[in-house]
């Protein structure tokens, strides 16, 4: 088995279990601080989505760095 392939695998799997959880649980938190307060969706949507595209940021870096490995 071709090593560098492992290594591929291996730093997408790892790169993207992260920011999938992470993602998973700012909308838990989001959907339940709303849940709580509706008065406060236009306050939470914003920062929501934004700190989503963060966590998704980390999940295209290690996209790039597997298709790097050679």
């Amino acid at each position: 088995m071709d090593l560098t392939l492992l290594a591929k695998a291996v730093a997408i799997s790892i790169g993207g279990l992260g920011p999938a959880l992470a993602i998973g649980k700012i909308g838990a938190k989001a959907m339940e601080s709303i849940g709580r307060n509706p008065e406060s969706t236009s306050k939470i949507l914003v920062p929501m989505l934004l700190v989503s595209a963060f966590a998704e940021a980390i999940a295209i870096y290690s996209l790039i760095i597997a298709f790097s490995i050679k």
